[in-house]
């Protein structure tokens, strides 16, 4: 059944990214009939899950020489000091910290571990993507109370070909929904009712404007 979800996920965002191709390629400047994005999306308080690429610090208790700064390899493991494989993707720092304790348990007595995470990409299924006409498009790690502004703001702003207005936001925790967003509205005339909350899995697409 995991893997099922996990495909259909899959699926959902190459889906979403080929839209974004093909309107980035026809130049379409608007897609008629989507339902604006709802202002507020809630969504339970998330803890963050460490991802491939993430630089994590991890401090042995007593024990600096077991102590490490090590960045998680893309198929998501940490190599350690006395351990050589752990798998650290999809896991929150906590669980991280318990599962390094029971493998370091092997050769020290009663280790403490404490797993703090220094920069952050997160699991792919709860990144955010941009793709099309923004600054900079790119995937970036979810965050607590994220909104709109704050994933515009992170990749630089639409260039100067984009349809804000055109742009449509594919909500991954819907089974693909598509919503319509204002960003032109939001980022150039500064209507902060074009402002919506994102949730993790979000793609926000920016066509090209011929116009």
């Amino acid at each position: 059944m995991k893997n099922e979800t996990k495909a259909n996920a899959f699926a959902s965002i190459c889906k979403a990214v080929a839209l974004g191709a093909l309107l980035v390629m026809t130049g379409c400047s608007s897609l008629g009939g989507l339902p604006q994005a709802p202002q507020t999306a809630a969504s339970p308080d998330s803890i963050y899950k460490i991802g491939p690429l993430d630089t994590l610090n991890i401090v042995v208790w007593r024990n600096p020489d077991l102590s490490s700064t090590a960045t998680v390899r893309p198929d998501g493991r940490l190599s350690l000091p006395l351990v050589e494989d752990v798998v650290a993707t999809g896991k929150n720092p906590a669980e991280l910290s318990r599962e390094i304790e029971k493998a370091l348990s092997k050769f020290i007595r009663e280790p403490v571990v404490t797993v703090i995470v220094n920069s952050f990409q997160g699991v792919p299924g709860e990144q955010i993507r941009i793709v099309g006409e923004a600054a900079r498009p790119q995937a970036v790690a979810f965050r607590q109370n994220m909104t709109l502004l704050d994933v515009m703001i992170q990749v630089g702003g639409l260039t100067d070909y984009a349809d804000g207005n055109g742009a449509v936001l594919v909500r991954g925790s819907e089974s693909g929904k598509q919503y319509a967003v204002r960003l032109k509205d939001l980022l150039k005339r500064g209507d902060i009712s074009a402002n919506v909350d994102i949730r993790p899995g979000d793609i926000i697409i920016v066509p090209q404007s011929w116009f």
